[in-house]
This record gives structure tokens, sequence and C-alpha cells, in this order.
């Protein structure tokens, strides 16, 4: 079943959407009609990656275009929103995805380790976030009476509320998270920009494939989730292109958790 959401005419910038949620977000929003600027890191793998994901939305009849950015570096951040400006002219759509893990011991976790996640996840989507809100004010000087001016969708995590041991760092970025996206949606709203959050539980990308590569480490971790799947980008992205329409045009301020029921806490069924 598709999402029935309509994004025509719409201008979106993607953060990490080279490859996994970033990736099928980026698909979903260019089917529901969105030009979207495909953003990955500056290095050779993630624009090969990129450009694969540019190619299958063109090839659809759709427009993308390849961004690419250091999401932590302020100048780089500059650089990707002006290129949404010169190709598409204009912005309505940030969704803050890229995101890192850099797990550790605590004992063990290094300054570096602590500050680079730090300043991707939590950092990284301010400065993005401050980006695409001075992207909407210069657009619409004054709010719209019957829309949005713009909208933003934080890709945040179960973790923002689940404590997760060896992983400090990504667990203390996603709590910012939370609080950032609270936080702008309360200063925003009487602007009519509209800022949401997405937080998936254990989603079949990359970056998590040794929780669910092999059978035996899957049937540990659908113990985890009450729904018995483990989720995929699609089930992510279906829920970020309805919090960036139209549909959502009442709804800020809240985290949509896209989960299977992690956050349901299953250990503690018939116990506790």
């Amino acid at each position: 079943m598709r999402n029935c959401v309509d994004l025509s005419g719409k201008v979106a910038i993607v953060t990490g959407a080279n490859s996994g949620i970033g990736k099928g977000v980026a698909l979903e929003l260019a089917a529901a009609g969105a030009r979207v600027v495909v953003n990955h890191r500056p290095n050779e793998d993630s624009a090969r990656r990129a450009a694969e994901v540019v190619q299958a939305i063109t090839q659809a009849g759709g427009a993308a275009v390849a961004g690419p950015a250091d999401i932590s570096r302020e100048d780089d951040v500059e650089r990707l929103f002006g290129i949404a400006q010169e190709r598409f002219q204009g912005l309505d759509i940030l969704v803050n995805n890229a995101g890192i893990e850099q797990p550790a011991p605590v004992q063990d976790m290094t300054l570096d380790q602590w500050q680079r996640v730090i300043d991707v996840n939590l950092t990284g989507q301010f400065l993005c976030s401050r980006a695409a809100v001075r992207s909407f004010l210069k657009q619409h000087p004054s709010p719209p009476a019957d829309t949005a001016a713009g909208a933003i969708v934080f890709i945040s995590s179960v973790h923002e509320v689940i404590p997760w041991a060896f992983q400090a760092n990504y667990a203390a970025s996603k709590g910012g998270v939370s609080l950032l996206m609270q936080s702008l949606a309360q200063e925003l709203a009487p602007m009519k920009i509209r800022v949401n959050s997405v937080a998936p539980g254990a989603i079949r990308t990359p970056i998590n494939a040794p929780a669910w590569n092999t059978p035996e480490s899957l049937v540990q971790l659908l113990k985890l989730i009450p729904y018995g799947r483990i989720g995929e980008p699609v089930d992510v992205a279906r829920a970020v292109a309805w919090l960036a329409s139209d549909s959502a045009d009442y709804v800020t301020g809240h985290t949509l958790f896209v989960d299977g029921g992690m956050t349901l806490y299953p250990g503690f069924r018939g116990a506790g």
C-alpha cells in the first residue's frame, strides 16, 4: 500500500539520503511529487550511491539533484541549501535524517567519538534547521493563510526515550533532538512552520546490519518488537511523507514512533 499524500510542486532536502532510511525517504517524497536534493557525505563512495538515488528518481519521472555536504560543517550546510535554491528556486521541506553511530563502553569512549556523534546527530540537525527556517522566512515573509510556510521533519530514534548502554553518545544526541524539535515547534508555529519527528525502531538498514543479518541475531532482535517483524525504510518514509504534507497541517511538535511497539517495553509483558 502506497502513501497517498501529494507533495506536487514541493522542494525537499533530505540529509544522509544516499542509503538506508534517507534513501527510502528521498524516493518516497519524489514518488509523491516532490523535487528532492539528495544530500550525501562529500566522498567518492557516498557520491556514487547518491547518484544512484538521483538516477532512480529521474528514471521514474521525478526531479532530483545530489547535494554533497558534511552537515556538521556550517559552510557545507550553507552550500547545500544553496543547491536547492539554485536548482529548484526554493525550499518547502527539510528532512533531518543524517546520523552516525560510534559505540563504545563509556570508560573507553574517546572525546572524539563523543563529539563526532553529537556534531552530526545534533549540531548538524540544528545547522540544517536554521538554514531551512531562513529559507522559509525569505520565501514567506508573512505567514500564509491556508498552508504551512515550511515543514521540518527530524529523524530521531526510539533511543530518545529508551536508554542504550554502550551508545551513550548516540542516545544523548537523540534525546537532544527530541527537545530541539519541540523547542523549534513552539518557537516557529506562529510563523506557520511545522516541526515534527519520526522516531524509528529497528529498521533494516546498513548501519544496524549486525542486529539482523544472521538468523540468530534476528531472533534476539524480534524479542524486542511486539509486532513481530523488523521495519523497512519505506515504513519510516511513509510517515515522513505524511508529516511533511498538507495532510498533517495541524500537527506540530510531535514525535511519531515507527517501531513495531518497541517503545512498549515488551520485556515487561506479563511481568513488572
